[in-house]
């Protein structure tokens, strides 16, 4: 099968190159160094799926058609980087792979012609030196949507080569999967990897705290979680309603689960690169949706100020001195 992968950062490198072992044709699109390693000496994914080396073709646009597409840009890249495409991705049907709660209206927008299906990554990998991906913890990737034929077309596709979950409520996972998302915007503040972010105390609780405005403003909003990665409904009414000092124990419960192995998050990764991150589709969706909904949001307001402040002075903060912002800008009754 031909498959096209938009976007072989972390998640589509590790799909693309499973996909390629698998024995499916693959063109990948990818820019700079990136690309240029990828040419010469393929694309490499190591860690928890183990060693495999992929031979892919490789552009910074796709060359030929597909049967099938997967775009995994970031979030705000994902309408350019299908328009940029659109001559050869036709009428392909469509997995976009992505943060955030507007993948889907994105992708059917830029992409009219195309049958459309989401997929959440769970997985977590780093794509730090070009041509390389590293799988940190092999968790499925959720796969749903509106057009259940389509759903099940990628989930069968992807499951043969990767572990593969289909969702029915994709809407509810979004925003679960966000929920989970917020572990990633303290690294790129701090320059610490996920579990160090967790295992500080002040911060940890900056965390649990922006988690709590997740809950609340999906609450007023109308959502129900769907269940990913230990997460459910029941357990975060739970932890939003738990007095603070109890309610962090989520968080160390995903640290547990994440491993030994450093996981510096997607957003410190853009950072290091020198690329804009997705943190207005993370943490700002957060804020954006309680704006809707009459919720105040001052944690998850900051922290995107925070991020944004990191990406234009290509500086980290010290864990004490965002615990201060956090303590200047707002409090909360545990």
């Amino acid at each position: 099968m031909r498959i096209a992968v938009i976007g072989a950062g972390a998640v589509g490198g590790a799909i693309a190159v499973l996909l390629s072992a698998a024995g499916n044709d693959v063109e990948v699109t990818a820019r700079g160094a990136h690309l240029q390693a990828i040419r010469d000496d393929g694309l490499r994914l190591r860690g928890a799926w183990g060693d495999t080396l992929a031979r892919v073709a490789a552009g910074e646009r796709l060359a030929g058609p597909a049967d099938l597409v997967i775009v995994t840009t970031k979030a705000q890249d994902a309408a350019a980087a299908i328009a940029e495409n659109l001559g050869v991705i036709g009428g392909a049907p469509l997995l976009v792979v992505q943060n955030g709660l507007d993948a889907l209206a994105g992708a059917r927008d830029a992409a009219p012609a195309s049958r459309v299906a989401g997929g959440l990554a769970m997985f977590a990998a780093s794509y730090l030196s070009p041509g390389e991906v590293t799988i940190t913890t092999p968790n499925p990737t959720f796969i749903g949507g509106d057009d259940a034929e389509t759903a099940a077309l990628f989930a069968r596709v992807l499951g043969e080569v990767m572990p593969v979950e289909r969702i029915d409520d994709f809407a509810g996972a979004q925003w679960t999967k966000l929920l989970i998302n917020q572990v990633n915007a303290l690294p790129a503040v701090t320059g610490l990897s996920v579990q160090d972010v967790i295992a500080h105390r002040g911060l940890r609780r900056v965390l649990t705290r922006s988690m709590r405005e997740a809950v609340r403003v999906a609450s007023a909003e109308g959502v129900r979680f769907a269940s990913l990665g230990g997460m459910s409904a029941a357990r975060l009414r739970l932890f939003a309603a738990l007095p603070l000092w109890a309610a962090e124990r989520l968080p160390l419960a995903m640290r547990r689960a994440m491993g030994s192995t450093p996981n510096p998050g997607s957003t410190l990764q853009s950072i290091r690169r020198g690329q804009l991150s997705e943190i207005d589709y993370l943490n700002g969706a957060v804020v954006a949706a309680g704006e809707r909904a009459g919720v105040p949001t001052p944690i998850n307001t900051l922290i995107v100020r925070l991020v944004h402040e990191v990406e234009s002075s290509k500086a980290f903060l010290v864990p004490e001195v965002v615990v201060a912002r956090v303590a200047a800008a707002t409090t909360e009754i545990a």
